[in-house]
């Protein structure tokens, strides 16, 4: 019988650890291994030696020496997990994306911060296309990475995806022990009358397309609280910019999590402002609920 692996990728910077410990911790919760991954940032096309020199087992071992102490911290963290550790070679971008894409990997993990391959790396080249083109759902730690308190946060549309974000959602609260926070934003259609006037439409009152629209909401909702019953659920519905109203979330709650595809103010979270700007900003780890493409 397969059993779920979760993938972290670490650096051996302190955010790393915290990284890894997350990830142990999540594992845990899910009754998954988890394999540790460092990637030894290496372009031997435009290297002075090669990867096999002499020199060049000196990086390697060192690269191997943060392996081995995040796979110890990650055993440390969750000891009843089953633990691997893997030093991998090249590109880390495309490393992390062949690795995320193995049928082994259920959820791949990465930080925000660190040095070497990872520098900047969610707001890089590297983290971007990581959290763009993985195969599979993708989280980052970051921020208040520990925190144990707070609801789970879901950010939905009313697209097709927002039932696998709802179910992401729900289960990581139930997991968690904890209440769901779900936000909805959404810009009204403006009454004819304001359309010549220097007037946002996030200002607008437009008390029965709320309504409606939080009707829509109660129904994507309802079979999922009886789904989940000891889920206690609270909504949030707003004109303002999901992006802002994400952010703002994530100081209270412990796991924020999105969509990757769909449409309205939260389409396209992993490619759009929306999902750059709470990857940049959120202070708790997001969660970025992607389908496999196998459609496992």
């Amino acid at each position: 019988m397969r059993t779920p692996t979760i993938m972290v990728a670490t650096d051996g910077a302190a955010s790393g650890e915290a990284t890894v410990r997350w990830a142990a911790a999540e594992a845990a919760r899910q009754h998954c291994r988890l394999s540790v991954a460092h990637v030894l940032d290496w372009d031997w096309t435009m290297a002075r030696y090669d990867i096999h020199g002499t020199q060049a087992a000196t990086v390697r071992r060192a690269a191997e020496d943060v392996t081995a102490a995040a796979t110890a911290a990650a055993r440390a963290a969750a000891p009843d997990v089953p633990v691997t550790g893997v030093t991998l070679v090249g590109d880390p971008a495309a490393r992390l994306l062949a690795a995320a894409a193995d049928d082994d990997v259920d959820l791949l993990v990465l930080g925000h911060r660190g040095h070497g391959g990872f520098a900047g790396l969610l707001l890089g080249s590297v983290g971007q296309r990581v959290a763009t083109h993985a195969p599979g759902p993708v989280v980052v730690v970051r921020g208040r990475s520990g925190a144990t308190d707070g609801p789970v946060a879901a950010g939905v549309d009313d697209s097709a995806a927002a039932g696998h974000v709802l179910a992401t959602a729900f289960t990581a609260a139930a997991d968690r022990g904890t209440g769901l926070e779900v936000i909805r934003s959404y810009l009204p259609v403006v009454p004819l009358q304001y359309h010549y006037r220097d007037v946002a439409p996030q200002s607008v009152r437009t008390p029965e397309q709320d309504t409606a629209e939080r009707d829509r909401l109660e129904a994507q909702l309802a079979p999922w609280r009886m789904k989940f019953p000891e889920v206690p659920v609270e909504t949030l519905l707003s004109h303002d910019g999901a992006a802002g109203l994400l952010t703002g979330v994530s100081r209270s709650a412990q796991l924020v999590v999105v969509g990757s595809r769909g449409h309205g103010v939260v389409a396209g979270s992993l490619l759009g402002s929306t999902g750059l700007q709470l990857l940049q900003h959120a202070d708790c780890p997001v969660y970025l609920d992607r389908q496999r493409r196998d459609h496992r």
